[in-house]
Formats: C-alpha cells, sequence, structure tokens
C-alpha cells in the first residue's frame, strides 16, 4: 500500500496576513504523515518592487519577467518568502528545508515559448525529480518550495505556483497516495460570490461542465479548476480547495475535486 502524501499549495493572500499565516502554518505543522507545502509570493514581490523602482508587468494576471524583475522574485520567494516560512514552521516543530527547483535538481522547466506572448524569464516544467524528494521525506524533513524552477544550465525561471504544486503532486502519486490542497482566502468554490458559505462541497467533471454553463464558476477559478482535473486525470488522488479551515479537526466547509 502507498504512504500518504498532501500536496499544499497556499495563496498570496495568506502570505501577505501574518495572523492567517501562522495560523496556517501551526496547523499545518501538525498534520499527519508525508507532506510538501508550495507558495508563491507575488504580492510581496510586487511590493518590494515598488519600493526599489522595479515595475511589475502584468498580462491576464501573469508577470512578465524581465531580468530585473527575476533578480527580485528570487530575493522575495526564495529569501524573505520562503526562509520566513521555514522558520516558523521549525518554530512549530516540524522540521522544514526550504526549496527551490534547482535544489536538489528537483524541478526542472524550459523557458516559455515567445510566441504569442514573451513572458521572459518564466518556466514550464518538463521533469519532477521525484528521488530527490522522496529521498527529503524519507529523511523525515518537510519540503517548503518557493516559486522557482531551473533549466539545469544555470537559468532560474519564475513559475506559477499552482503549476508547481500540481506538478509535484502528479510525479509524486507514482510513488505516494497524493492529495493536492489549494488553500486561499475562501472557505471552497462558492455558488454565490456574495455568499462566503455557499460552498460547493463536491465538484466533479460533469458538474463542473454545468457550473460553468451557469456561469457560477468563472473567470479566475476557471483556471485553478482546470489545474485540478489535470492534476486528477495524472493520478493523483484528490483535490480540495479552502481556507485554512480545512485543515482543522473535523473540518467539513470547504470544496473536493474528484472525477
Amino acid at each position: 500500500m502507498k504512504q500518504k502524501l498532501s500536496i499544499i499549495k497556499i495563496g498570496g493572500n495568506i502570505i501577505e496576513d501574518q495572523d492567517f499565516l501562522s495560523q496556517f502554518l501551526k496547523l499545518f505543522a501538525q498534520l499527519e504523515g508525508n507532506k510538501i507545502l508550495v507558495h508563491g509570493g507575488g504580492k510581496r514581490a510586487t511590493e518590494f518592487g515598488k519600493r526599489l523602482g522595479i515595475e511589475s508587468k502584468m498580462v491576464e494576471g501573469r508577470r512578465i519577467t524581465d531580468a530585473k524583475s527575476l533578480e527580485l522574485v528570487v530575493m522575495v520567494y526564495a529569501g524573505l518568502v520562503n526562509k520566513n516560512i521555514v522558520a516558523e514552521l521549525q518554530s512549530n516543530n516540524s522540521n522544514a528545508i526550504g526549496l527551490s527547483g534547482a535544489d536538489a535538481n528537483t524541478v526542472i522547466a524550459v523557458k516559455r515559448p515567445v510566441n504569442p506572448m514573451d513572458f521572459g524569464f518564466v518556466g514550464d516544467i518538463v521533469n519532477v525529480n521525484t528521488n530527490s524528494i522522496s529521498k527529503l521525506l524519507s529523511a523525515e524533513f518537510v519540503p517548503v518550495f518557493c516559486a522557482l524552477t531551473h533549466d539545469r544550465n544555470g537559468q532560474l525561471f519564475n513559475t506559477n505556483a499552482d503549476t508547481i504544486a500540481s506538478e509535484v503532486a502528479i510525479a509524486m502519486s507514482q510513488a505516494y497516495d497524493t492529495t493536492l490542497y489549494y488553500c486561499f482566502e475562501k472557505k471552497g468554490v462558492l455558488r454565490s460570490i456574495t455568499d462566503e458559505d455557499s460552498v460547493i462541497r463536491k465538484i466533479d467533471q460533469k458538474s463542473y461542465e454545468k457550473l460553468k454553463q451557469q456561469k457560477i464558476v468563472a473567470d479566475g477559478m476557471l483556471p485553478k479548476l482546470d489545474n485540478c482535473f489535470h492534476a486528477l486525470n495524472k493520478d493523483v488522488q484528490q483535490v480540495c480547495i479552502g481556507d485554512i479551515s480545512m485543515f482543522e479537526p473535523e473540518a467539513e466547509l470547504f470544496t473536493t475535486i474528484t472525477l
């Protein structure tokens, strides 16, 4: 029987709110079994960019990463955000180790093609080194990945944290019974955006199509859910979406995505 593995991606709004982040990290540290944390930090990078005179350029919510922007996100993601998270996990007796995709050659990517848009130093993942990650888990480390990958030729890339979480979950599902969690500020996928408690408890592919037709699920939630079904179709056991409360004992109010 495969060991269980939880892979959790936390969104920027949680990272920006220190109280929420501390609550989450305490709950995360208490989770039993193998676990991996993935985080971004785009809002923090934008904030520090303003201080340094580096303008953030966004297209459809995605950052254009030129050379200066890459230096910025490496400093913020792999440095400030990652090490603060690792330090706080250690204070909660969770033996975390901070990683980018370059560390232990864990996540390899290629530069995103320039057509139709040149996103600069943005990487598309081509391989996840499951051997390195499994060794860390076997040694009872808790990997904490920031949103950076590399090409094995010395080039770092900015890479979407949702995608890193999904691709790591897909790769690790060959050896582990893997559940992928997307943790953000909402309690789950909402039936009504104005009602925080209108959580849709379960979504499968059939109900997802209906929700799209009815425009209940739209805009930024579409790529997130598409990513969820991509992971499920690649042998990830289960995907859950919700806020930090879904990691509390006896939690019920969150969204579970299944095939």
